[in-house]
């Protein structure tokens, strides 16, 4: 009987950490706020926003390999907010929440958006976007002949996860192309120069 008791309480414990450990949120001091990422590049940006896109903070990381910082948040008011990292090929975004000057941070709500790539060879330009939700994307390219840019073509994609296309340019057109990809609220743009 005692075994059993014994069981049932080892049990009930292991279920109460249990439910605990699944949330992946921290809570710091507001003067004491730890933030840190692995496999970090020379480069790569840290930016923190409030949620009407205001950046309140940002720092083009010289660590290679791991990025461990202290920030002081008593500056900022009650509410919630953003911090980005923009790797070479992404952009992980993190929610923030300062609350009685306390910062959580919501690691378990992150969100990865997969920058699309663009890149050319001769007059071929190469697009390609990877994205979970199939959010839409916009391409515009745009020829600037005699510092006059003219938009030349425009698409549209909806609902697509994986995008891979290739555009021609018109070898006769030299000069410089400007490639302009928006989606989920962010622009991206590539030069390629036709000689």
């Amino acid at each position: 009987m005692k075994n059993k008791i014994l069981l049932l309480v080892l049990m009930i414990t292991m279920i109460g950490y249990g439910s605990e450990g699944s949330t992946f949120s921290k809570k710091y001091d507001i003067e004491k706020t730890i933030i840190s990422f692995n496999n970090i590049k020379k480069g790569q940006q840290l930016i923190i926003k409030d949620y009407s896109g205001v950046i309140l903070y940002s720092e083009v990381l010289e660590e290679i390999g791991t990025y461990i910082k202290k920030f002081d948040f008593s500056a900022l008011p009650s509410g919630n907010y953003v911090m980005e990292l923009n790797k070479d090929m992404k952009i992980i975004v993190t929610p923030i929440k300062i609350e009685n000057d306390k910062v959580e941070i919501f690691s378990d709500k992150e969100v990865v958006l997969y920058k699309p790539i663009v890149r050319s060879n001769g007059s071929k330009v190469y697009l390609s976007r990877l994205s979970m939700s199939g959010q839409p994307l916009k391409v515009k390219i745009y020829y600037d002949g005699d510092n006059n840019e003219e938009l030349i073509y425009s698409e549209k994609f909806k609902n697509q996860n994986i995008i891979e296309r290739i555009y021609a340019l018109d070898e006769r057109l030299k000069g410089l192309y400007k490639i302009i990809v928006s989606t989920e609220g962010r622009t991206f743009s590539q030069v390629v120069n036709l000689f």
